[in-house]
């Protein structure tokens, strides 16, 4: 069974972790994503994998049993937002990890203009700044569901909520110089 005090491992390892292609690729999404280490990559790589084999496992079943496995994991990926509301199985064999990573909360409030880099979402997050329908999330991992995306803002307790906040500020600055 194992010792429940050390948890299982939720990510593979690269087959050849020294290849300079594979290195350069995972350093890439890192700095992209703001990802804290590689094995966060690892496990989202691992995900994207075991959702690509049941998509595979499900094209070689026949079709009266494919058909509701098919629409449970179809159903999955489209309200995670991994997925269009318009796509097929074949599609889940076209998801690559960037899709993955776009439905992060990290990479969510970087978008929406919460923060001003990838790297300062990360820490409004796990400093409680960030909140999902008034309630704090912690997790810079965590999949934000299509349902949620536009309930993300600012934490009620937040000192970030007054809108006269110097780093909002800073924000608003740096988005109309850009966006002229």
């Amino acid at each position: 069974m194992g010792d429940p005090k050390k948890p299982k491992k939720k990510y593979e390892t690269p087959r050849f972790p020294w290849r300079s292609d594979v290195l350069e690729s995972e350093l890439r999404l890192l700095g992209e994503y703001g990802l804290r280490n590689k094995r966060e990559l690892w496990r989202h790589r691992t995900q994207l994998s075991k959702f690509r084999g049941i998509a595979r496992s499900l094209l070689g079943m026949p079709t009266a049993r494919r058909r509701v496995l098919e629409r449970q994991l179809l159903e999955k990926l489209k309200r995670l937002g991994i997925l269009s509301e318009d796509a097929v199985l074949d599609d889940v064999l076209d998801l690559t990890v960037e899709s993955i990573l776009e439905r992060r909360l990290q990479t969510i409030v970087f978008r929406k203009g919460l923060a001003k880099t990838v790297h300062q979402s990360r820490q409004l997050i796990t400093h409680g700044h960030i909140a999902i329908d008034g309630r704090k999330v912690f997790s810079p991992s965590y999949i934000v569901p299509k349902s949620e995306e536009d309930k993300i803002e600012y934490a009620p307790t937040s000192p970030f909520v007054n809108p006269d906040h110097p780093m909002r500020a800073e924000a608003i600055e740096v988005e109309a110089a850009g966006g002229t």
